[in-house]
């Protein structure tokens, strides 16, 4: 739990009550809203979750009181150009991953003597090798549907 004394600043419970100790107050067993406040403080609720877009990063931004209560604040930056380039390469990196995943796991519809239609499953296993050429890659992916029963 955090909480925020009445000069401003944020802690955590064990040092709250370590600064109340340090400071001529007690100790106590409980932590409640209750007692916090009558030792001069507030509890910091979690706030609402900024929702970054894919090329942006959210970051905890202080706390603000909102109807009287006090709750941590998230705000979203922009990310630079090589942290923009990093990410797309590791989603490309996952697509890739897992498009070889499913490659692997049909590797046995083409075997000589598979008992599937060799021709629907080979055309499925192109379509996931040509994943990478597709418009939106890596981020708007269309996966093939496997065949089923063939």
């Amino acid at each position: 739990m955090e909480i925020r004394t009445q000069n401003g600043q944020v802690m955590f419970e064990s040092e709250f009550r370590q600064h109340i100790k340090q400071n001529g107050g007690g100790t106590w067993d409980i932590t409640t809203p209750e007692i916090i406040a009558e030792l001069g403080a507030n509890v910091v609720f979690e706030g609402p979750q900024a929702q970054p877009t894919r090329y942006q990063t959210a970051f905890r931004d202080g706390v603000q009181e909102i109807d009287g209560q006090w709750y941590t604040k998230y705000s979203v930056a922009d990310l630079d150009a090589d942290a923009i380039t990093a990410k797309d390469a590791e989603q490309a990196k996952s697509v890739r991953q897992q498009r070889d995943d499913k490659l692997k796991a049909t590797d046995w519809t083409q075997v000589s003597d598979a008992p599937v239609d060799k021709t629907v499953w080979a055309t499925y296993r192109q379509a996931l090798r040509d994943l990478t050429k597709e418009q939106g890659f890596p981020w708007e992916i269309t996966w093939p549907t496997e065949p089923k029963g063939v």
